[in-house]
């Protein structure tokens, strides 16, 4: 019995035993140099292996693009050094963002009283219901006042004014209720 030939192109050896064909030893090869340069450069083994293979893989789909077959190692060190600063520059974009979060959230704002939510509510259930409606769809469903007037079928012009009559009723009320 011979060795036969594999998906991959590789060999299986009379044993059932995968022979390594040329990308394996390609990798075999490879790998050890770009690991180490990647763990250089991030620190950290677990990423290094994935932008190894990461590198590793995109290289070897374009193989046959390359000028020449010698030129592997370079194309591979110049993909892991790559793939390493885009690593960076997204860990850098996140810092930022949960920076700008954080600062964010360590802004101090008093809970809810839910005693004067309740007071507004009322005094909203009180309003007319177009000066509601309006106060509604400007104010909780965020819609501009061309959308607003679009929806009450009115200009934005009278979505202003019912606004505006709606909002002075709503500010006497509660003043009303603190005295």
């Amino acid at each position: 019995m011979g060795a036969r030939t594999d998906i991959v192109g590789g060999g299986v050896s009379d044993e059932g035993l995968p022979d390594e064909g040329p990308i394996e030893q390609l990798f075999l090869r490879s790998a050890p140099a770009a690991l180490r340069l990647a763990f250089l450069l991030t620190g950290d083994a677990h990423l290094a292996e994935d932008v190894t293979q990461e590198a590793f893989i995109r290289v070897a789909g374009r193989f046959g693009h390359l000028r020449s077959a010698s030129s592997f190692d370079a194309y591979l060190r110049r993909t892991v050094v790559n793939l390493c600063t885009s690593q960076f520059r997204r860990r850098k974009v996140e810092r930022a963002y949960l920076e700008r979060e954080a600062r964010r959230s360590a802004v101090n704002v008093d809970p809810p009283n839910v005693g004067e939510h309740e007071e507004l509510r009322s005094a909203l259930r009180a309003l007319p219901p177009r000066q509601r409606a309006a106060v509604v769809l400007r104010y909780y469903e965020d819609l501009s006042e061309r959308q607003t007037g679009e929806a009450l079928g009115i200009s934005a012009a009278a979505v202003r004014s019912l606004v505006l009559r709606a909002m002075t009723t709503l500010r006497e009320r509660v003043r009303r209720d603190e005295s």
